[in-house]
């Protein structure tokens, strides 16, 4: 919709296209819990058991973490020390914070807790399951052998001790540590960049500290690097270093002191990260250089013509290997033939990639849309947000900005038989305050294992999401005069004479002026009507006309043979509907689109959604659906008219309503198939 570069109609704020249908039940039936709980993934289908103890000593450790990422990396390192170690051997609980809401989850965890030698946490943002943890291991604090809590909430992380480390001590002693503790609170993002930040000037800080407490300083910095390298090597090193020397049974016998442990291994901080690159890169124009000279020709991408499309990762997700979405999603990208620049950053603070990779060295943006893969708020991930900071850093980049989101907290299955699609408090973290910050396009590209954490990528939609991106990049690169919009108005209520309206709203006048608009900007209008009822009068012959009268203007007579072709799931319709072409938007023969088409500009009337008669089973049937003519509206939007761009105006549409998941669309929900890859906005009244 825009000319170039700096269109205003880039910022207009756009209604995610959800599905607003009335709940189901109070509450999904989720198996395993009482009110809230939305997990069926169960802590224990992943413990590690040793299978050979004799002769051995054995130490347990549990962890809780935020994500599942680090799950594998955990399971991994345990099953190597078990296999590889003669005289020592792990055991390992891990739970998914979002767990421990179940009841039995919680009472497991307190018992596995209390025979824990080693306790290990991150990113416990969430206040009444930080409580919950605390509840928990500060009971158990001083009998534990070592607690490494990494960032979260400030009780939390006040639950740290190795050896005479801890939080509370380095906060009352004076030294250059305390006086980060004093300045930094142990929440968000500016105490993770602080925590970086100490990790880096590591050798000048520990001079400052007497012996044994250097000794249990490093110990804890050092397990935050190993914890930052996330791969199965560096949390291996982690729970061997902890045990040998914290876990007295194994550190007074010296059963691991011949064991060589690696140093932490980590990538930059940030960077430019791509799968199939010999190195994470420092600038634009250095990864630029490679992608445009190397990569890109390999994979037959044009890079004159190429949309570049800007991506944010989670290093996390990149340290601990558990990258397979990110892979699926750069190299489908890739092959519609779009550049991607990958960008990471081991900050929760995401806008660092976006000041840092997404501008060219004359400061000016270098991508065309910016996807973020984080599934959190541009800045403060799942724990503070900073929307002015956000909002600010995307003004100054002013491209779209979609933010995908991965089911972090649910496996793939649950959200597959969910009604509801994602679960309230994903919804809250991962897609109203990524809105709040101005993301659009909330398209599920992932999902997760319960037994082993990896995330899954979702190729359906994948081929969505990278559709869509690549349509709004277009939709900047494109000349206006080449552009073509869809322009949907509804019929509300129908066979009512209704045709067009909407509360509060003057949908053909408001249409006319943007038309009129339209034309300044150097769009293709053709030969404007005079006046507000002469474009009326070109749409409506008459303008009583009812949504099944003749005297709309059609615009379109689509087959029978076209709409099957043209339309994948249109034998799922006649379940309800019988063979096309039905009673509805037809003739007998043909499926009809009414509307009227105004150079490149197709002012098209929404067909009824069927149910008139009962329109509360389009909300509660599970077997209703649109009728033919409902789907052959959108198909010959898509698909004949090839629109660049949708534009619903008014209230009273029935595309939302469509049967699917409320939030976290599945390819199967009505809404998303039928606006398919369209970029699509709302002017909503």
């Amino acid at each position: 919709m825009m000319q170039k570069d700096d269109s205003p109609l880039l910022n207009v704020p756009m209604q995610l296209r959800r599905t607003m249908r009335a709940p189901q039940a109070a509450m999904v039936a989720t198996g395993g819990g009482g009110p809230g709980l939305f997990t069926n993934s169960k802590p224990g289908d992943r413990k590690i058991v040793p299978d050979d103890v004799a002769g051995r000593e054995v130490f347990k450790v549990v962890y809780v973490v935020l994500e599942s990422q680090y799950q594998a990396s955990l399971s991994t390192a345990c099953k190597r020390i078990n296999a590889g170690q003669p005289d020592v051997a792990v055991e390992c609980s891990g739970y998914i914070l979002e767990e421990l809401r179940d009841e039995a989850n919680f009472q497991q965890f307190k018992k596995d807790v209390e025979e824990a030698n080693i306790f290990i946490g991150s990113l416990i943002f969430v206040q009444e399951l930080a409580d919950k943890v605390v509840s928990v291991v500060e009971p158990n604090r001083d009998r534990l052998d070592a607690v490494c809590v990494f960032p979260s909430m400030p009780a939390v992380m006040k639950l740290n001790k190795i050896g005479s480390f801890t939080m509370a001590a380095m906060g009352q002693s004076k030294n250059v540590m305390s006086d980060f503790m004093k300045k930094n609170k142990p929440t968000g993002t500016s105490f993770q960049d602080g925590m970086l930040k100490l990790v880096r000037t590591l050798p000048k800080v520990l001079k400052y500290l007497p012996g044994d407490k250097a000794k249990d300083a490093r110990t804890f910095m050092m397990s935050l690097q190993y914890w930052l390298g996330g791969s199965p090597e560096n949390i291996e090193a982690l729970l061997l270093n902890l045990a040998s020397n914290y876990v007295k049974p194994i550190a007074d016998a010296g059963l691991l002191t011949a064991v060589e442990v690696i140093a932490p291994e980590v990538i930059p901080d940030k960077g430019i990260w791509h799968p199939v690159a010999p190195r994470v890169f420092d600038t634009y124009d250095e990864y630029m250089t490679w992608l445009r000279t190397e990569h890109a020709p390999s994979m037959g991408i044009d890079v004159d013509t190429a949309p570049i499309i800007g991506v944010v990762l989670q290093k996390s997700h990149i340290n601990t290997r558990d990258d397979a979405h990110y892979v699926a999603l750069i190299m489908e990208m890739e092959a519609k033939g779009a550049l991607v620049v990958p960008t990471y950053t081991g900050s929760l603070d995401f806008s660092l990639c976006v000041d840092s990779y997404f501008f060219n060295a004359a400061g000016k943006a270098a991508i065309d849309v910016m996807i973020n893969l984080t599934g959190f708020a541009l800045v403060g991930g799942p724990a503070t947000q900073d929307h002015p900071k956000a909002i600010a850093t995307l003004q100054r980049l002013n491209r779209p900005y979609l933010c995908a989101v991965p089911a972090t907290f649910q496996t793939f299955e649950e959200w597959k038989d969910s009604e509801l699609g994602l679960h309230p408090v994903q919804v809250a973290l991962q897609v109203a305050l990524p809105e709040l910050d101005g993301a659009i396009e909330p398209i599920i590209f992932a999902g997760r294992d319960g037994v082993t954490g990896r995330s899954i990528p979702q190729a359906d939609r994948i081929d969505v999401l990278c559709k869509r991106a690549i349509k709004w990049a277009r939709l900047r690169r494109k000349d206006n005069k080449d552009k073509k919009v869809a322009v949907t108005v509804f019929s509300f209520p129908p066979d009512k004479g209704n045709v067009g309206t909407a509360a509060y709203l003057n949908v053909f006048g408001s249409i006319y002026e943007a038309l009129g608009n339209l034309k300044k900007e150097g769009y293709e209008v053709g030969e404007l009507p005079e006046s507000v009822e002469a474009l009326v009068d070109e749409i409506l012959h008459d303008k009583e006309a009812r949504i099944a009268s003749p005297e709309l203007n059609i615009a379109y007579k689509m087959t029978v043979p076209e709409y099957k072709e043209l339309t994948p799931y249109a034998a799922d319709l006649e379940e309800n509907w019988g063979p096309p072409p039905g009673n509805l938007n037809s003739d007998g023969q043909n499926l009809l689109v009414y509307g009227k088409t105004f150079g490149n500009i197709f002012i098209g009337v929404q067909p009824s959604f069927g149910y008139e008669g009962d329109p509360m089973r389009l909300l509660y049937a599970k077997s209703a659906s649109p009728h033919h003519g409902f789907a052959a509206y959108y198909t010959y939007v898509e698909k004949v008219f090839e629109a660049d761009a949708v534009l619903h105006f008014g209230t009273h549409g029935s595309l939302e309503f469509m049967p699917g998941k409320q939030v976290g669309m599945a390819g199967t929900c009505y809404p998303d198939r039928l606006i398919q890859s369209i970029p699509n906005l709302y002017y909503y009244a």
